[in-house]
């Protein structure tokens, strides 16, 4: 049974948060138009949903989630899980790979 992947159906393990991507750019600063074959992946992106705080090994505290909904954030360049959610790509994260917030 294939169930439809929705953003409001999906609840991210402790410690991972789905972005949605901005999309990869089409041209260079300069003005250059980029192949369809150029494979830039974004560091960039939305944050849809977050999972709860993770426990850390041992018990010895929790790593409270760096992010909440909307956020945007920069994370690592190949870092994540893809996921095809409602016809787009995201990606599933550990809160590690999240390295900042955007303002």
């Amino acid at each position: 049974m294939k169930v439809k992947m929705m953003v409001d159906r999906i609840v991210p393990a402790a410690g991972y948060v789905l972005i949605e991507p901005d999309e990869a750019p089409k041209k260079t600063v300069s003005g250059i138009v980029l192949p369809e074959s150029h494979d830039e992946k974004p560091q960039q992106g939305r944050v849809l949903t977050v999972g709860a705080d993770e426990i850390m090994e041992g018990g010895k505290g929790k790593r409270v989630a760096p992010c909440k909904k909307g956020d945007v954030v920069i994370y690592k360049k190949w870092g994540g899980n893809e996921v095809k959610v409602e016809g787009k790509e995201c990606y599933l994260l550990k809160f590690e790979d999240i390295l900042a917030l955007v303002k």
